[in-house]
């Protein structure tokens, strides 16, 4: 028989600190990223963000969410983002997620989206016939070097045998792309690097739509689900831990000392995010030169943006160091009920991080 159990904030704060979330085998949820959830700003105190499903006693799965909300015609509106889910082998074919997802979409009186989902969570929620495709996010990623020795035996396990061969290989093509960067210079205008939005940025964003202000923004950078660790966690599925992984804020400005554009970056082992991008498309230029001289500088491997104006600017540009590019999609489902329940020809104007696209 299966039983549900539910967590809000002082729940899963409680769960955490008895530390009884690591006694079973499999973790639920990470400590980090439970503290993370515990301190999103858009979190009420009563919101669902776990819950567990137990199968004759035993920890079966989880399903864990993300609170959001729009404010529409001077009203918030609440939400929440699917974020993970997770059966064990041991109690498939026994309903377990469709448990859990039926008691997060009544918490949440159908209030729920999906994006950056994998193949089979897809086809499951595609099987409960309850979501629709809604708002696709057309994008680009980008590739800067070559990386053989990683793609080939990821993608054809049996040529692991050829790693080293691939790594001489991945050697001799990045010299030659270090030689064809070399003139990519520092940027002339003046730039800063900061680790948290300042008050400058936060007035230069109130220019922009945007669905986080500078705040909450900032607390999701103090507050991240992935930890810098040469760690592996075998208990918990989901991000955790990455050998490089930070934010930064930066901001460029004009010629004529103006702040032009602000930005988040997200890095993660070589990977480059664009999660918000606040700047008119006049003044691109200065961030595209200022994001080609970073990409060089730190051996970016690649750039996923979903970014619309910057993409077609970077369609143009004669400094922006990519050598390979294809298009990517990002979809989001949204429940019926939360389609029902917004106004007719609701666009919700999403960021690159918007969601949690942000915290992995």
């Amino acid at each position: 028989m299966t039983e549900l159990k539910t967590f809000n904030k002082k729940e899963l704060e409680d769960f955490i600190s008895s530390g009884e979330f690591s006694s079973y085998d499999f973790l639920p949820i990470s400590e980090h990223r439970a503290k993370s959830q515990i301190r999103n700003p858009k979190a009420l105190d009563d919101q669902t963000l776990l819950v567990l499903a137990f199968y004759d006693g035993k920890l079966a799965g989880y399903v864990g969410c993300f609170p959001d909300n729009y404010l529409i015609d001077g009203k918030i509106f609440h939400y929440a983002w699917l974020s993970t889910l997770f059966v064990s082998e041991a109690f498939r074919g026994k309903r377990i997620a469709k448990a859990l997802l039926n008691k997060m979409f009544e918490e949440y009186d159908g209030n729920i989206i999906a994006t950056e989902f994998t193949k089979e969570a897809e086809a499951l929620y595609n099987m409960l016939g309850v979501f629709e495709y809604v708002y696709p996010k057309v994008g680009k990623r980008y590739y800067f070097r070559s990386d053989a020795a990683f793609i080939i035996p990821e993608k054809k396990p049996g040529t692991k045998a050829l790693k080293p061969l691939f790594q001489v290989a991945d050697a001799a093509a990045n010299s030659l792309l270090k030689v064809k960067n070399i003139a990519i210079k520092k940027p002339e205008f003046r730039f800063e690097i900061l680790d948290q939005i300042d008050e400058e940025s936060s007035e230069f964003m109130s220019k922009f739509q945007c669905r986080r202000s500078a705040g909450e923004i900032n607390v999701y950078m103090k507050n991240p689900w992935v930890l810098e660790s040469k760690k592996k966690e075998d208990q918990y599925l989901f991000s955790s831990y990455a050998e490089v992984f930070k934010y930064i804020w930066v901001k460029a400005y004009g010629i004529n000392g103006e702040l032009a554009a602000c930005s988040l970056l997200q890095l993660r082992d070589g990977n480059l995010k664009i999660p918000y991008l606040f700047s008119e498309t006049s003044d691109l230029d200065y961030f595209i030169e200022f994001l080609s001289y970073y990409i060089v500088q730190h051996k970016i491997k690649n750039l996923t943006s979903y970014q619309k104006e910057l993409n077609k600017k970077l369609e143009k540009s004669k400094i922006f160091p990519k050598i390979y590019e294809r298009d990517f999609e990002r979809r989001y489902l949204f429940h019926k009920q939360l389609i029902e329940h917004l106004p007719e020809r609701f666009d919700p104007e999403y960021q690159d991080g918007d969601g949690d696209c942000m915290m992995t």
